[in-house]
């Protein structure tokens, strides 16, 4: 998986094989799986490779319907459903061994004044605070997360420890993320690497209330959907911090939702995602 933003953007510069058509590569993995966030990511490169310049991705909705085979590449297939004066809609279709295992659809925007306002980011340590705990080689290989060492991660605290109850929000996790080297200006990039990076530590927030980790293996843990709202410009390789809530767990499924900070304080995103969430039995 990549290391660094330079692999990062290798993986996600995707090549085309006919007009609307695409092919993702693979990076070597120790998951049995490929990532979601992976495959996300390149969904909205394909899709964002037949709209016009002028638009930038202003959101994507999407579901992950079969586990993706890391051993041979990905074809993208991008479907025009709209081209209007102000938004443009594409459907992406990835595909392997002749079945869909991701479907995105992605709306972009031609940029316009409009009303402005938005909530205010919690007073949280920064980054560098000596009660910010940055993870591990050992937490990664633990969770055979290589997909995670193209970031910087570090957790503020969750439910379960670092963070105050808070009996409104029973399951909670903040987060600080980051690229962990310099991308590219164009925000093109920078959209694409932080849906590759948002599909990380989420579903955490959820574990938190339950004495449950990812490490230890006591849960049975698999994204259903994925959304993201781009609010204004911002880069995936500065600090963000990631406020995470899961307002519910029922059914063997799980919703988190987060809102996305950048250092200076604007809310520049926001993620909601569904998972399969199930304790493992004797766990």
């Amino acid at each position: 998986m990549p290391r660094d933003a330079d692999e990062l953007l290798e993986l996600l510069d995707l090549e085309r094989i006919d007009d609307d058509l695409f092919r993702g590569a693979q990076m070597p993995t120790t998951r049995s799986m490929v990532f979601g966030g992976q495959v996300a990511a390149q969904a909205l490169v394909a899709a964002s490779r037949t709209v016009d310049e002028p638009y930038t991705a202003h959101s994507l909705h999407s579901y992950f319907l079969q586990p993706g085979d890391p051993s041979v590449p990905t074809i993208y297939d991008v479907e025009n459903l709209r081209d209007g004066r102000s938004f443009v809609t594409r459907r992406v279709l990835a595909q392997q061994h002749g079945r869909p295992i991701y479907a995105q659809t992605v709306n972009f925007h031609l940029s316009e004044p409009g009303l402005e306002h938005e909530e205010s980011m919690p007073d949280v340590p920064g980054p560098d605070h000596e009660s910010v705990r940055p993870v591990t080689r050992q937490q990664r290989d633990e969770l055979h997360a290589d997909q995670w060492s193209v970031a910087d991660i570090r957790f503020i605290g969750s439910s379960a420890s670092g963070l105050e109850p808070d009996p409104r929000h029973p399951a909670r996790q903040r987060v600080w993320l980051r690229v962990s080297s310099p991308l590219p200006e164009d925000q093109f990039w920078h959209r694409a690497a932080f849906t590759y990076l948002s599909d990380m530590t989420l579903v955490g927030a959820a574990m938190a209330p339950h004495d449950i980790r990812f490490g230890r293996g006591d849960a049975f843990v698999a994204s259903l959907d994925h959304a993201v709202w781009f609010h204004r410009p911002f880069r995936a390789d500065e600090w963000w911090l990631y406020d995470q809530v899961s307002p519910a767990a029922t059914s063997g499924r799980t919703l988190v939702i987060a809102r996305v900070f950048s250092r200076d304080g604007s809310l520049v995103a926001s993620v909601a995602q569904e998972a399969v969430l199930r304790p493992r039995k004797g766990a």
